[in-house]
């Protein structure tokens, strides 16, 4: 996962919510439209928990939208005061919607009944929970039990399309460093290093890149490694 910070909510949000009757059902096309925009924009179009991309599609007449869900971290079930609260929502990837239950990932996964304790937004520094393995899994940094189950069982992140996406990444990385560090002293390389990771924090027009936080775990190791 990687940290979001939120942004102002579209005014459009705070108009409906204080309509009487307003829910998340009745929010309106328009509104629903600007809040998708919104929520890629903060979180640099990549899903709030697997970070892969969340692509753009094209329909019959050339019309762009994002192939994306508006997800309750906070679910509808159990919190419906939270449906129309901006803090609670976030963009997800479509999580394999429609395919069998073992491979689908995120919020179609978790479902409207499941409340987590692992978050993406600013009120905790989640990236510092989670550890990558060459072989593209992801882990509690602290063996956390918990975090495992809800990593593994709620979320679906170690399904295997995805590890091997992170592992692709994870070796690209390896490859790239080891090779532009060679024959450089400890401090060259650990300002390698730090130049590398900053890429891999900062959006290339308003994006981030996919998996990027398997990236920036690597190049931390390496700086550490180096300090």
């Amino acid at each position: 996962m990687k940290q979001i910070t939120k942004l102002n909510e579209p005014h459009s949000l705070t108009e409906h919510r204080a309509q009487p009757y307003s829910t998340f059902d009745n929010l309106p096309l328009s509104a629903k439209q600007d809040l998708r925009e919104n929520l890629l924009n903060e979180q640099g179009y990549i899903c709030c928990y697997c970070t892969k991309r969340i692509p753009e599609k094209i329909d019959a007449d050339g019309n762009i939208s994002d192939d994306m869900k508006i997800e309750h971290y906070q679910c509808q079930t159990q919190h419906p005061e939270l449906q129309l609260s901006y803090s609670n929502l976030l963009g997800a990837c479509m999580g394999n919607k429609g395919k069998p239950q073992n491979l689908q990932t995120c919020d179609t996964r978790k479902g409207n009944n499941t409340t987590l304790t692992i978050s993406p937004l600013n009120i905790q520094n989640c990236e510092s929970l989670f550890k990558y393995s060459a072989n593209g899994e992801i882990s509690s940094v602290n063996n956390d039990t918990e975090i495992n189950r809800q990593l593994k069982e709620v979320l679906n992140l170690n399904m295997q399309t995805l590890k091997d996406n992170r592992k692709q990444v994870y070796l690209e990385v390896q490859r790239r460093v080891e090779i532009a560090s060679q024959g450089k002293s400890k401090n060259l390389k650990k300002r390698y290093f730090e130049q590398e990771r900053n890429k891999w924090l900062n959006k290339i027009d308003g994006k981030y890149k996919e998996f990027c936080m398997v990236a920036v775990y690597y190049l931390n190791k390496k700086i550490r490694q180096n300090g």
